[in-house]
């Protein structure tokens, strides 16, 4: 067992924090072939098995105007069938070999992944290639898979209480640039226009070598492996992509107010989000510590004093980056707060007991002891993912620092970078981005007619 593994299971992890611990390192292996493919290797011997995860650099944030949701329906096609293996083959051969497999559409990429027997990693790498090279995209696959992905809007938005909150709904207040603030999930009758032609410059454009990465974690030889990505994906053939769009967010400079009535609610809710600061600086390390010390675990400040004490709530939830992680995504990104009341609370008085615990983070510097603690909550839940998942929350961290950086290594800086964060840091961080006017509160109403956003 390696050693971030023990440390993991440490429930303090004061152990692992101390000056003789061993160095924090991944084994990483990366590199790029002539077509732009880009792969990463890390091998873990501890169990004889393999993740290999496919990340490509296309997420719903960036997918055509005019066809929201297109990017979640691409993912789906991917599964449809190859020149190989034929419809759903491929989830068959995962589970025929005694395997796992998803996918999944994120802001900033769609990933595939399989965890597998480690002597069947040849036939996977084959088949990721496969698809890559020659999807099967028909007009009957196309078909199909709007009505599946239709069904799924339907089922988790539309007819849930409190569907897409606050995920899906927050982005579209807080943001003004429309590649930030569309609905991800797609609007049905964009879902519906979606053509073939459509489909097929999709695949060509971003399921290109050139804007993706292979990922292999997981019990294997590296230079028999390199030698497998070469024969299988190094003959597929390079496109151009074209420029990607400009993401950033104008500075907010006041506070939004926004609601919406869902008929299917039983109890009011509320959510609050900040814009987050840009990734990799000393201020994005510092709203991860800031989030420990707020909001993550029943000691975190906004428990204590809306659970705990105030009792205007049975919990309270969010953090950094819903759809995954606060270090698996690229552009724009939001600090969020939600939680559920009874109608006897109003959200001005939820929002004043949540500012006092806020503020003081902006007007007093953290006191060691606290920040001590939210690094070791923030060092488990980073060795928590790296060992997660038999291997694919280790392949997510290097792809997602390959595609966005072309640095998979960086994810052995992580752990000194929120070291290196000091209660100084943390108290210009806070008094930047936690301020009101960078603030964006949505108020979730029980009822039956739909309000729009207010002061939007």
């Amino acid at each position: 067992m390696t050693w971030w593994r023990v440390c993991a299971a440490i429930t303090l992890g004061v152990t692992c924090a101390s000056a003789q611990s061993p160095k924090f390192e991944i084994p990483v292996t990366s590199g790029a072939m002539s077509n732009g493919l880009r792969y990463v290797l890390s091998p873990d011997h501890s169990a004889p098995i393999v993740t290999v995860a496919v990340y490509y650099h296309i997420g719903f944030r960036i997918e055509p105007r005019d066809r929201t949701g297109f990017a979640h329906l691409f993912e789906h096609l991917m599964f449809q069938g190859s020149q190989n293996l034929g419809k759903m083959e491929f989830i068959k051969l995962v589970q025929s070999n005694g395997g796992v497999l998803n996918g999944s559409t994120r802001f900033d990429f769609t990933n595939y992944f399989e965890t597998v027997p480690a002597n069947t990693l040849q036939t996977f790498l084959w088949a990721e290639a496969d698809r890559m090279r020659s999807l099967a995209i028909t007009q009957d696959n196309l078909t199909n898979q709007q009505g599946v992905v239709k069904s799924e809007v339907r089922v988790n938005v539309l007819n849930r209480p409190y569907g897409g909150f606050p995920w899906l709904d927050m982005p579209q207040y807080a943001n003004t640039n429309w590649y930030n603030a569309h609905n991800f999930y797609g609007d049905l009758r964009d879902i519906d226009a979606a053509t073939l032609a459509d489909a097929e410059a999709f695949h060509k454009t971003y399921y290109s070598p050139r804007n993706a990465v292979v990922v292999v974690t997981g019990d294997f030889a590296a230079a028999e492996v390199m030698a497998w990505i070469q024969k299988y994906f190094g003959n597929i053939p390079d496109a151009p992509l074209p420029p990607r769009p400009d993401l950033t967010e104008p500075k907010q400079e006041k506070e939004i107010r926004a609601s919406k009535t869902d008929s299917l609610a039983t109890r009011p809710a509320l959510a609050f989000a900040y814009h987050m600061p840009p990734r990799n600086t000393p201020e994005y390390f510092a709203m991860g510590l800031i989030d420990q010390i707020l909001l993550q675990g029943h000691d975190a400040k906004l428990y204590q004093a809306l659970v705990q004490r105030a009792g205007v709530t049975g919990d309270v939830s969010g953090g950094i980056n819903l759809l995954g992680n606060m270090f698996d995504y690229e552009g724009p990104m939001l600090w969020m707060v939600s939680l559920f009341h009874d109608a006897q609370h109003s959200p001005d008085e939820i929002l004043k007991l949540a500012d006092a615990v806020i503020d003081s983070l902006r007007t007093v510097p953290v006191d060691p002891a606290t920040l001590e603690r939210a690094r070791v909550k923030e060092r488990a839940d980073l060795y928590n993912i790296i060992g997660g998942q038999a291997g694919f929350g280790r392949a997510d961290l290097l792809a997602s620092y390959a595609l966005f950086d072309n640095n998979a290594n960086y994810v052995n800086s992580l752990e000194g970078q929120f070291r290196a964060v000091t209660p100084a840091v943390i108290l210009r961080t806070a008094k930047e981005y936690l301020q009101p006017t960078n603030r964006t509160v949505l108020t979730i109403v029980p009822g039956k007619t739909t309000n729009g956003a207010v002061g939007k």
